[in-house]
């Protein structure tokens, strides 16, 4: 056992709380780069923890009844079989590719991240411009069950490549498209996942790519990183940290792709700590302001903090 892995699944639960995304999308590259863990491995031990977890807050939810069950069923009908098939190229490509296998898996991997961080930047930009339009169940006309099968496929496939974009990708599709309510984007995201995850990670046992040991240890620190994560959601403003993990999201994406051999300039990558932890504290600073300028018994104002398990 690691401690240091034990930190860093804390660390990256504690995202997971704050924000609801992340997981997937950042412990992978974490075990890539900083504790050399063959990226195949990396990606098929990731999705095993995730499914744990995942599935707990997927069962939470739905007692809750904050879940679409007919949206969730519908993409599930694209998402698992795309995402067996995903592991499946990836078998492929390691056959093919040989000893550039691993670079050109990092390589993927990096543009998934960055593309996922771009997609939590979207969601964070214009979420609050599509309230108007939002409902608690959508309306499943042919059309919306064909893009409901097609956006999950594409998620699912890109998921059982990489282990990445589970959360972000799903959450911004379930507002875009299917225009539901916050709490549903929440609970039919989660439920989702935990059945996608699943199915990508029994692919991925099925293929020999899960240290069981690894994924052990990393559930030790985030299963009460999340907890934590969860209880301070509510003192940071929802709209930091969903830039905050955005500009992380970036960040290793691009380091993912300076390891992979591209050249990507240092500077950038040094800047990603700098920028989160600026706009972090700013927020912090502003939320203490906001709240000492607050009236006693006064209504919370609009833009409150909330939860954001997504």
């Amino acid at each position: 056992m690691d401690p240091l892995l034990v930190v860093f699944g804390f660390g990256v639960g504690v995202l997971v709380g704050l924000t609801g995304i992340g997981g997937g999308s950042l412990m992978t590259p974490l075990l890539i780069l900083l504790f050399g863990v063959k990226p195949v491995t990396a990606i098929g031990t990731d999705l095993a923890y995730a499914a744990v977890t995942k599935t707990v807050g997927g069962y939470k939810h739905w007692r809750q009844r904050t879940v679409d069950p007919v949206v969730c069923a519908w993409m599930a009908v694209g998402s698992v079989p795309a995402a067996v098939g995903g592991v499946y190229v990836l078998h492929l490509l390691e056959e093919s590719l040989g000893a550039g296998f691993d670079t050109t898996l990092i390589a993927a991997l990096g543009v998934t991240l960055i593309v996922t961080g771009i997609a939590t930047l979207v969601r964070s930009l214009f979420a609050r411009r599509l309230a108007l339009h939002e409902r608690d169940s959508a309306d499943m006309t042919a059309r919306k069950r064909l893009a409901a099968v097609a956006f999950g496929a594409v998620v699912g496939f890109v998921l059982g490549v990489t282990s990445a974009g589970s959360g972000a990708l799903i959450a911004v599709g379930l507002i875009l498209i299917f225009r539901l309510t916050p709490t549903r984007v929440v609970g039919t995201d989660v439920v989702h996942a935990a059945i996608l995850l699943w199915a990508a990670a029994l692919a991925h046992l099925g293929a020999g790519n899960i240290d069981f040991a690894l994924a052990g240890t990393i559930l030790l620190g985030s299963v009460p990183g999340v907890w934590i994560g969860s209880h301070l959601s509510v003192r940071v403003p929802a709209a930091a940290l969903r830039l905050t993990l955005a500009i992380v999201l970036c960040g290793a994406g691009l380091g993912l792709l300076a390891k992979s051999g591209l050249a990507v300039p240092t500077q950038l990558i040094a800047a990603v700590p700098l920028v989160a932890a600026g706009v972090v504290g700013t927020a912090l600073v502003r939320a203490q302001r906001s709240g000492r300028a607050a009236r006693p018994g006064a209504a919370p104002p609009r833009d409150a903090p909330r939860s954001l398990q997504a």
